[in-house]
């Protein structure tokens, strides 16, 4: 009964220094939804293990998730937990405008923190070098496609589209050949900018640059001009990309899962919302590849990261650390927790274990927690293959470091216009959209 009271979710986020028994009491997101019942399970688990190995805190789980919408103003007003999950997206915006706390002092302070890959700490790193945050599943976008559709259009799984040239060719074959959309590219919900930006990356391109300590938008560069002249060949000339047009990354794997799409954007963890969210009943039609290329040689990397706010007073600040070496970094350093973990989750056949991610370590512990794990793989890895050799020689690129939600808000449209008129100005829609993302970064920042 203790342990189902620390873990219902918040209902009220009215600070308050210590629970009923004068314990403190740490207010944590991250909680996964009823749902995600193996990810509940694990929750439950090191819940209690926390509060075992460090007595007198007591942990509230919430499952409040971002909402670019409402999250600066719950931040400024103090009303969130003394642990938030955000987005990659976000980090360098809260550094700068000093709304989280350096949690540099106290991680150095764990024995394995100089093993962790630098790429995914430079995100959450200011200039002087300090540290402020931990990341949990880190990925880096590459090419879903369904193994399935490749076949029955003649094209060979094993040898996935490396260019975006090969893409449209493949593209239109499997909308041809199987009367399903040959590619989709998600353009609501921010996330038609948030594709068409990774899209730009792989054609060379930069949307944000940084000057002087300020921000400014770049979109009307040729390499974005170029993607969106790529879609909207696609969509006009070949007409490979479905019939339903607007779609958030839920809409398109909900499609993909039912055997409806060939090809989109994303990483290996899409797999995990196919099978456990979707039902995706053919899961070995499920395959992956590094992000396909023309001329950029990279690829966009994000992540969920963890983080203290500001608002979190001393006390909380430190156990709020604490509990992000208990539930995140040491878990994924350690070979035993890894084991364990996987074993764990590997008892509901819904899970997915063994899925691959981007390396929070060093690649010598990588091998080793890989090794772990395998007992309780329940993904057919060699699906996975194609990514996990490739992504080795593009860049990873983070997210445009400020305001990135904003950039993506703006561009939704400039993709919408492009999937849906014939007649669409690519070039007037970006010199538009950099004119009025560039105002709001210039507010944000006087």
């Amino acid at each position: 009964m203790a342990l189902t009271a620390t873990l219902a979710g918040c209902s009220s986020l009215t600070p308050s220094s210590a629970g009923g028994d004068g314990d403190l009491v740490l207010r944590v997101q991250g909680m996964p939804p009823a749902t995600d019942k193996p990810g509940v399970a694990l929750f439950k688990k090191q819940v209690a293990d926390f509060e075992k190995a460090n007595p007198g805190i007591k942990v509230k789980g919430s499952t409040t998730v971002f909402d670019p919408l409402t999250f600066s103003a719950k931040l400024s007003g103090g009303n969130v937990e003394d642990v938030i999950k955000v987005p990659l997206t976000e980090p360098q915006r809260l550094i700068q405008q000093k709304q989280v706390q350096p949690i540099t002092g106290q991680l150095k302070e764990w024995e394995h923190f100089k093993e962790f890959n630098p790429q995914v700490l430079q995100p959450l790193t200011d200039g002087a070098g300090d540290v402020y945050g931990v990341p949990q599943n880190p990925y880096a976008q590459g090419l879903v496609y369904n193994r399935e559709l490749f076949e029955k259009a003649g094209l060979d799984p094993d040898r996935p589209p490396a260019t975006w040239a090969e893409v449209r060719t493949a593209a239109k074959r499997i909308s041809d050949r199987t009367g399903k959309a040959g590619f989709v590219h998600e353009s609501k919900d921010n996330q038609g900018g948030w594709q068409l930006t990774m899209l730009s990356y792989a054609f060379g391109g930069e949307l944000q640059k940084e000057q002087g300590g300020k921000y400014t938008a770049t979109l009307t560069g040729e390499p974005t001009k170029q993607a969106l002249r790529l879609l909207k060949d696609m969509r006009w000339k070949d007409d490979s990309l479905g019939k339903t047009l607007l779609n958030n990354q839920n809409d398109v794997i909900k499609q993909f899962s039912a055997g409806q799409v060939g090809m989109f954007m994303g990483s290996p963890g899409t797999y995990r919302l196919a099978k456990m969210q979707f039902g995706m009943e053919n899961t070995d039609a499920f395959g992956v590849a590094p992000m396909p290329q023309s001329g950029g040689d990279a690829t966009l990397t994000g992540g969920d990261i963890y983080m203290v706010p500001k608002s979190a007073d001393k006390k909380h600040a430190a156990a709020a650390v604490e509990w992000l070496t208990f539930a995140y970094a040491k878990p994924q350093y350690s070979t035993d927790i890894a084991a364990e973990q996987a074993k764990a989750l590997s008892a509901d056949p819904k899970s997915a274990v063994g899925v691959p991610t981007l390396p929070v370590f060093d690649r010598k512990r990588q091998t080793e927690i890989d090794a772990a794990i395998k007992p309780y793989v329940n993904v057919k890895l060699q699906n996975f293959k194609p990514y996990t050799d490739g992504l080795s020689t593009l860049k990873l690129k983070p997210e445009p470091p400020y305001q990135a939600q904003k950039l993506y808000t703006v561009l939704d449209p400039v993709v919408q216009a492009v999937l849906t008129k014939r007649d669409a100005d690519i070039d007037a829609l970006l010199a538009s959209a950099e004119k009025d993302v560039n105002a709001k970064l210039a507010a944000d920042q006087k």
